[in-house]
């Protein structure tokens, strides 16, 4: 590589997808362009199909695209897919792309795609698979929003117990069983432990879980619910100060992000319902299917166009569980025995190595 290749990041409107692609580009050694683009309201939850277009965003809030075009395009989501291989469509096919986690559609339009565990994508050369996600909260914020909050949590009994509740996604819902198994924790923390119950919600949380919890969680523990600004949000800070963590087995960044504080860390199982329950059966399915003695045909379906990735929580959290990181349904996590592990060195190298090599053409991507 003579001289770096310009080199754009392309992302949309969640702070966690971004944050992986970020620290990427804070490791690569040539400078790069941050463009954000926003959905329409329309298409802030809704899930087009993802084709080279800027129709799905917003242009009075989203960054101007225009040439030069870019060498190289970092991403990650649905949405900002769709800005990426537009980009690409403008440049005469030129610009490669680096998406981050799993495609939704084809794999082929990509140069790379990195896949954590969760994201199970047919054993092709164009897709690099590591463990855990690239996420994680940068130490100095933990260490700042921990001296803030410590001084009102001084007194509370400990153990202290983040107990982390994401949202119903995939095949799994957020019900009364749910309410029934935080409730259910939050008594053995406080009662059965002596210590204190921290349970924090986000924004997937549905409503109905969270006054639930406000009107039935035993008295001791306390209740952070999101959008509540007179409550704050704690999160950060019980990273740094919490002795573990309770998450819910939806959310993949939390449970990261605590394994990578190296916290004791239960997660909490989730129920599915019937169609729930037939989606887990075909992510299963699926993943044995391009596991097993047929994982040559699964990769040659993904190369016609065909998407055969998923994405499996269960999986996932078997990786954890088997690295000595978590421990399942259970409000007394045990000290970790094994450590989360960071692949961050080996992702920049792979990506310049693709900046280094001879450029695909268009026709190759079926190749690849």
């Amino acid at each position: 590589m003579n001289s770096p290749p310009a080199t754009w990041l392309v992302l949309g409107d969640k702070p966690g997808d971004n944050r992986q692609v970020e620290i990427i580009t804070e490791r690569l050694p040539w400078p790069v362009a941050r463009k954000n683009v926003i959905p329409k309201p329309e298409w802030a939850f809704a899930k087009p199909r993802v084709r080279p277009t800027l129709e799905i965003f917003d242009a009075e809030r989203s960054d101007e695209l225009a040439p030069p075009w870019p060498d190289l395009v970092l991403t990650i989501g649905r949405r900002p897919s769709s800005a990426a291989l537009w980009i690409r469509e403008q440049n005469r096919g030129r610009t490669r792309i680096v998406l981050v986690g799993k495609p939704s559609g084809g794999i082929g339009p990509y140069d790379l795609v990195i896949a954590s565990a969760e994201q199970y994508l047919p054993r092709l050369p164009k897709v690099m698979n590591i463990g855990l996600p690239l996420m994680r909260v940068e130490p100095a914020r933990i260490a700042a929003e921990a001296g803030q909050w410590a001084p009102g949590f001084e007194g509370l009994p400990r153990p202290w117990v983040a107990v982390l509740l994401g949202g119903p996604t995939g095949p799994f819902r957020f019900d009364e069983r749910l309410v029934a198994r935080v409730l259910e924790a939050a008594t053995d923390i406080g009662e059965g432990q002596g210590g204190t119950a921290f349970v924090v919600t986000s924004r997937r949380t549905p409503a109905a879980v969270v006054e639930a919890l406000r009107a039935r969680l035993p008295a001791g523990a306390c209740l952070f619910a999101w959008g509540d600004a007179a409550a704050g949000n704690p999160y950060a800070a019980l990273l740094g100060l919490a002795d573990a963590a309770l998450v819910s087995g939806d959310s993949i960044s939390m449970q990261t992000e605590v394994a990578r504080q190296g916290l004791p860390l239960g997660i909490i199982p989730l129920g599915t319902g019937v169609w729930g329950g037939l989606d887990r059966l075909r992510r299963r399915w699926l993943r044995r299917f391009s596991a097993g003695r047929l994982g040559g045909l699964a990769n040659a379906l993904a190369r016609l166009g065909l998407p055969m990735q998923i994405r499996d929580f269960e999986a996932f959290q078997d990786m954890l569980v088997a690295r000595g990181i978590a421990a399942r349904d259970t409000s007394r996590p045990p000290q970790p025995t094994g450590a989360a592990t960071d692949e961050l060195d080996a992702v920049v190298a792979r990506i310049e190595a693709l900046v280094a090599a001879p450029h695909c053409s268009k026709t190759d991507w079926a190749k690849s």
